[in-house]
């Protein structure tokens, strides 16, 4: 049979107990190689594993001589053989899948047939993560490596409960401490996360204009710093918020407004009093002057007489 390095790489997904890094399949051919150079072993051994010698020199879509076992298998090669691998798969509509982990390539069963495996080894449905654990999860796998702390300053709340929830299913671990008093302890994601979003390595997370560690900074920053909130951070209209500044210095001009008005009102509720008062007075002083005036002339009555 003519050397198909699709076959091979089958074979030993197939066999491999986990996922199958290229080192780990390079080594293969290294080991193969050096197995076929060994001298013959002691009677009753194991002949070397040999491959029929093709009847062509080139196998369609192999693109490598079938002659040999090529000595050296590039990692180009085996990416685009795997690339072809998992589009048969979906082209057949096989029930397993070929996907790339962060430790190398691996053959899964279908989402279609999952349900099926699912009641034949008896496991539970999988359990759900809240919305509170979901957003402390991003703001690690953003952040990391973080400290309890900042996660509870970006969140604004106790991240107690979610945390234990992420550490019971393995999606954070302890990765160290942060040279900060104390040397609280820094978190970050593991590769059971890496699997759970379907990723290879935390480059691969999409960019988040939110999340991002930028952002994040600014979050912190602010929180920090306190700063009056704006007609914008609101969703006001700008100038439809006044700052309490604008508050202060509106009270005593009104204050003085009121003054104004209330002497205004004294002044004019005088006015008819002192009127009133001078009308009495001059009344009185005539009084005075005509009985001054009286006594006089009865005076010079007198006399006369």
């Amino acid at each position: 049979m003519a050397f198909s390095l699709d076959r091979v790489l089958k074979a030993l997904l197939f066999g491999a107990s986990g996922p199958l890094s290229v080192k780990d399949i390079q080594g293969v051919f290294t080991k193969y190689h050096a197995a076929r150079e060994e001298p013959e072993g002691e009677e009753g051994a194991e002949p070397p594993i040999d491959f029929e010698e093709p009847e062509q020199p080139f196998l369609p879509g192999d693109g490598m001589p079938t002659t040999e076992v090529p000595s050296l298998i590039t990692s180009a090669q085996i990416r685009e053989s795997m690339d072809r691998i998992a589009e048969e798969l979906i082209d057949k509509d096989e029930v397993y899948r070929l996907i790339e982990r962060h430790s190398g390539f691996l053959l899964v069963t279908s989402p279609t047939v999952g349900e099926w495996i699912s009641l034949l080894r008896d496991e539970p449905r999988p359990i759900k993560l809240n919305q509170s654990a979901l957003e402390t999860l991003a703001v690690i796998a953003y952040r990391q490596p973080v400290v309890r702390a900042e996660v509870e300053k970006i969140r604004g709340v106790s991240i107690d409960s979610p945390l234990s929830k992420l550490l019971e299913r393995e999606f954070v671990q302890v990765v160290g401490r942060a040279d900060l008093p104390g040397r609280p302890i820094q978190y970050g994601t593991t590769e059971s996360f890496l699997e759970f979003v379907g990723i290879r390595s935390i480059e691969e997370l999409p960019a988040s204009d939110v999340l991002s560690p930028g952002q994040l900074d600014e979050w912190l920053h602010e929180v920090s710093n306190q700063h009056e909130m704006t007609e914008k951070d609101m969703g006001l209209p700008e100038g439809e918020r006044k700052s309490e500044a604008d508050t202060a210095a509106e009270e005593p001009e009104s204050a003085e407004g009121t003054d104004t008005v209330e002497e205004s009102s004294v002044e004019e509720a005088e006015e008819p009093v002192d009127d009133s008062v001078e009308a009495e007075v001059a009344e009185e002083v005539a009084e005075e002057t005509s009985e001054e005036d009286a006594g006089s002339e009865e005076e010079d009555i007198k006399e006369n007489q």
